[in-house]
């Protein structure tokens, strides 16, 4: 990899604009749940204990280029100020006069938050000018702020490029771990990717043919591409009109030598909704009037099989209906199994994405696991081969 770490840079005495996601949920004022906060922990930690004055860049929601208090940063300051241990001071913008005052005035042993950088229009723009008014109020740039890298904003690909750039303890961790999940993974390599529609991760499936020696497909997903096979579904969630691409990508992974999981046997139900009454059929046994709302025990019993033999995993998606009991249960079975084979150092597992993150915490999995990116869409994006622009920038 051809970027920089916090461990290669020169940080005493330096001021160092680390562009943060701590876009966290807050309720009348108050943080619900800090994991964003205190994932950037070790990144500001190491830069104070190097005699460095971090300055955090960040966004809060969608302003559209408009000031509104309700999403101001400000609000933040008591809990950034907890989880660092230190004072945290707040500049009223994240470029300007206000703000270069702020960062000169910085003390080592402090942090300062700069404002809502979507305040600024120009911010989604990646706009030169305000990038370079950026600039001005450091010294190094840290970017560890994965979540946000595969979009191209002044703050995320821009200010890379005008100051000495690193990626921060978050946002290296990310990488490192996405590189050895399917750069160069240890083989053999299986991803699991469910969820509802196939026409949403086409070019995910795509990617994954050529890297993965087995590709194990849940949810509704699965549906589809039963319903290529000739499977008759019932009322199963299925993208029938994907059929035929379901199809190429079967005839596409049969030549390149991956070989597609799909479930053998299928929990139905009529209704979709929590305990309801319920059987387990062959896959292509769905009565007219049911849907299939999970994969049977002979295919997560054939799934758990495939990751005792597995070296790498990479899990993106539910394999059924995990927010409803029963439904949860071949999800559930097939994390606990994967982290099991973490635990005992027999498996590299990474997992991503929300419903993904979701579930593996629903089921206790998540704990054991390599790596949980909270990444989103920048970590769907990697999944499928594109340049991020965050990373590229701190590559130059």
């Amino acid at each position: 990899m051809g970027w920089k770490t916090l461990n290669d840079m020169d940080l005493n005495g330096k001021r160092v604009l680390v562009r943060v996601d701590i876009n966290v949920p807050v309720v009348d004022g108050v943080v619900t749940d800090a994991t964003r906060i205190q994932r950037i922990v070790p990144t500001v930690q190491h830069i104070l204990a190097s005699g460095g004055k971090p300055i955090l860049l960040a966004h809060f929601g969608r302003p559209g280029g408009e000031r509104r208090e309700s999403l101001s940063l400000n609000q933040l300051v008591p809990t950034l100020e907890s989880a660092f241990g230190a004072k945290v001071l707040f500049a009223a913008d994240c470029v300007g006069t206000e703000a270069e005052l702020a960062a000169d005035a910085l003390q080592p042993g402090q942090v300062l938050l700069l404002e809502n950088t979507r305040f600024h229009a120009a911010e989604t723009k990646n706009d030169p000018d305000l990038a370079a008014g950026m600039a001005r109020l450091g010294d190094i740039y840290c970017n560890d702020a994965f979540s946000a890298a595969h979009r191209a904003h002044s703050s995320t690909e821009a200010l890379a490029r005008l100051l000495p750039a690193c990626a921060g303890r978050l946002m290296q961790a990310e990488l490192e771990a996405l590189e050895g999940a399917l750069g160069a993974p240890k083989r053999p390599v299986t991803a699991v990717v469910g969820g509802a529609k196939v026409s949403t991760k086409l070019e995910l499936l795509g990617n994954l043919i050529d890297k993965v020696d087995y590709l194990v497909i849940g949810g509704g997903m699965a549906n589809t591409f039963l319903v290529a096979k000739g499977v008759d579904v019932g009322k199963s969630l299925a993208e029938t009109a994907m059929k035929d691409t379901a199809a190429e990508i079967l005839d596409k992974a049969e030549t390149s030598g991956c070989s597609i999981v799909l479930p053998v046997d299928v929990v139905v139900a009529e209704k979709f909704e929590a305990n309801a009454p319920h059987q387990v059929l062959p896959a292509d046994q769905c009565p007219p009037d049911s849907m299939i709302l999970d994969a049977g025990r002979e295919s997560v019993a054939a799934i758990t099989e495939i990751f005792g033999k597995s070296q790498t995993l990479i899990w993106n998606g539910p394999l059924g209906a995990f927010e409803l009991e029963p439904f949860d249960a071949a999800t559930n079975a097939a994390a606990l199994k994967a982290a099991a084979l973490t635990r005992a150092g027999q498996l590299i597992s990474v997992a991503g994405g929300g419903d993904t993150v979701a579930a593996l915490n629903a089921s206790g999995a998540a704990k054991d696991f390599s790596y949980i990116s909270t990444a989103g869409g920048a970590f769907l994006e990697w999944m499928e081969g594109k340049t991020l622009p965050g990373v590229a920038a701190l590559e130059q």
